[in-house]
């Protein structure tokens, strides 16, 4: 057996900081194959451990509380530990074309599944709230042969879906158990594996933790993960990652958000989603950041954002970031005497920063927001805001050296057009980037993804300033059309946001049989806040600029539904809309003691059940009344 000797370089850092496009053309001014020489995520890892050592790369919290005792890891038990992963997997069968599927809450073992699957084969981190079904759908996608998953069900059910889910993927050959941290060693005498389960990291400790054993050089070209995308509707679809698009993120990411060896952050993004585990984790890792897992529930730990602000003194963090849901519900939490001195920058993305949000953020804790903008089929960021480069919500800053952004008019029906907009006009983004996925696993996915010309149509919604920084107004299949007239919730957002006892909002399209749609809007208050509804609306007539965006309903709710990244769900705003125009529409047509219920679900639509007392030309009146929303509705007799 031949061990190839692995290639050392310099671990990343900053050129030079960056505060305008000019900066970012003198990057350019150096060939990319001369400024990024790093061809694989493994090679990272190399360059990191003989860099720093010793020096802390992960800081794993046990609870919320900052007096507990982290579990930490220095550079180089991380590579030891990303060793022996790739050479376990290697030994249970996994080439460079077999798919390892991940599914773990936050833990150190996380970040071995994943860099040890990517030096070994291919990873797949799995979403633990997605459904058996879709589970399964994945895993059959990518004929994954390994499931690497977590121990117990105390998050998101893991453990039991794990065991489901292995039954029903047929090229699946083993589970790899990885024991929670503070599991009693006496519970794997108690509780036998079964057949083809094996302990990960009693397993793992026998493998060698100096080198590869397979020898693989890996190549830039060489796909290094399928991240899924589009899971929470439809069916998901897996978008395929190379070694070099990840690389590039990393450097990208610290050329332009100025991170320095000395700093610490706090990720409490899931590693199923590439914020979390790129821009983020890699980033990090490839420049000698120490990075803090806020436990196993990550942001969800309620215990862990009540201690924010401790946690960040405990820890010296400097470098912190958040979805915006997570921002709103941080500004609840107050610094009391906790010394936050030590943080020089906040960032954000995944969604739009409300201004009044982004307002509220440095009202109260004196830092600045920064935003960027990511994708999955970017390997999780395009464009980043540079530290000291103070921009107004929405702007997401200046493109990645060595890419390129577009904004082209769109059709009637949401897709671009050839024509580019004028400098400061809207339309949609479009990009050409080093850090471009190679396509969905599924040939059938990559209709539309791209343009003829091989431009990633982003679906998104925004223009470019004069200083070339992108603003990001929205996603195009947002956008509410009322009689032609497109309405970006955006505006009435940012409007009912400005209100003092709202803390979240959401605005979506009403189905309506005359406009198509008509704009509603959800709202979420500040803890203690009491204001009605009737005034919510009254103060949108005064705030909204557009009188066709002006709300023709607005309904407090006490949760705003979310994905599991922390991203506002707008699919299951968009049906509690069409159920209430439902609502509206049996109230003029039948007495409302002939309706028995009225569901809303995002698998069956609309369901109807008229009671016992229920005429057929009740019947009848409704069946015609709903024939021409453009939902799915069932009508049934009790």
């Amino acid at each position: 057996m031949q061990i190839k000797t692995k290639r050392i370089s310099a671990p990343f850092k900053s050129a030079f900081r960056i505060h305008s496009m000019d900066d970012v053309r003198r990057l350019e001014s150096v060939p990319l194959e001369q400024a990024l020489t790093v061809s694989s995520t493994y090679e990272i890892f190399c360059n990191s451990a003989q860099a720093f050592g010793d020096k802390i790369a992960l800081t794993f919290l046990r609870s919320g509380k900052p007096e507990d005792s982290p579990i930490q890891w220095s550079f180089a038990q991380l590579l030891a530990g990303i060793h022996q992963t790739a050479n376990l997997l290697h030994r249970l069968g996994i080439t460079p074309d077999d798919a390892v599927a991940i599914l773990l809450p936050g833990c150190l073992e996380y970040h071995l599944a994943l860099w040890g699957g990517e030096a070994a084969g291919i990873v797949q981190p799995l979403n633990p709230m997605l459904s058996d079904e879709k589970l399964v759908s994945l895993i059959n996608t990518s004929r994954a042969k390994i499931l690497i998953a977590y121990g117990s069900d105390r998050e998101s059910e893991i453990w039991s879906k794990a065991m489901r889910i292995s039954k029903l993927s047929p090229t699946m050959t083993h589970v790899l158990r990885v024991a929670p941290h503070d599991e009693n060693p006496e519970y794997a005498d108690s509780h036998p594996l079964q057949q083809a389960v094996l302990d990960f990291n009693a397993n793992r400790a026998a493998e060698r933790d100096d080198c590869l054993v397979s020898g693989r050089d890996i190549m830039p070209d060489d796909i290094a993960a399928y991240f899924h995308t589009g899971g929470t509707t439809g069916s998901p679809k897996l978008a395929m990652h190379r070694h070099g698009a990840q690389v590039f993120s990393a450097w990208a990411s610290v050329q332009l958000m100025d991170v320095r060896p000395g700093d610490v952050t706090i990720n409490g993004y899931p590693l199923f989603h590439v914020a979390g585990v790129l821009p983020t984790s890699l980033a990090a890792l490839s420049s000698g950041i120490e990075t803090v897992i806020p436990t196993a529930a990550l942001f969800r730990n309620r215990e862990m954002l009540a201690n924010y602000w401790r946690l960040a003194e405990r820890y010296t963090a400097t470098t912190l970031s958040a979805v915006p849901t997570v921002l709103a519900a941080l500004t609840n939490v107050p610094v009391l005497e906790a010394n936050i001195a030590s943080i020089r920058q906040f960032r954000t993305g995944a969604s739009p920063l409300p201004p009044e949000l982004a307002a509220r953020f440095k009202r109260l804790f004196g830092l600045h927001v920064y935003e960027s903008f990511g994708m999955t089929e970017t390997a999780g960021i395009s464009s980043i805001t540079p530290f000291e480069v103070e921009s107004p919500a929405g702007c997401v800053g200046f493109r990645l050296p060595y890419s390129q952004i577009r904004i082209v008019a769109t059709d009637k029906s949401g897709q671009p057009t050839e024509t580019e907009v004028s400098p400061g006009e809207h339309g949609m983004v479009l990009i050409k980037s080093p850090n471009l996925f190679s396509g969905f696993l599924d040939a059938h996915d990559n209709v539309n993804a791209f343009t003829a010309d091989g431009w990633l149509v982003t679906g998104d919604l925004g223009r470019l300033d004069e200083r070339e920084r992108l603003h990001l107004t929205g996603r195009s299949k947002d956008l509410i059309i009322r009689g032609g007239h497109n309405i970006d919730p955006k505006a009435i957002e940012d409007a009912l946001t400005t209100h003092p006892a709202v803390q979240v909002c959401a605005a979506v399209g009403m189905p309506d049989v005359y406009a198509g749609e008509l704009p509603v809007a959800f709202v979420t208050l500040v803890p203690g806040a009491t204001v009605s509804e009737a005034a919510l609306l009254a103060y949108a007539a005064l705030h909204v600029d557009e009188a066709p965006a002006r709300p023709k309903w607005i309904s407090i709710i006490n949760v705003m539904p979310m994905t599991s990244v922390g991203k506002i769900y707008k699919p299951e705003l968009r049906l509690l809309a069409a159920k209430l125009a439902v609502d509206a529409l049996i109230a003029g047509i039948c007495d409302p003691t002939r309706i028995a219920q009225v569901t809303a679900t995002a698998q069956d639509g609309i369901s109807i059940i008229l009671s016992n007392t229920a005429t057929a030309l009740d019947f009848e009146k409704l069946h015609e009344a709903l024939v021409p929303y453009p939902f799915k509705t069932t009508l049934l007799q009790k």
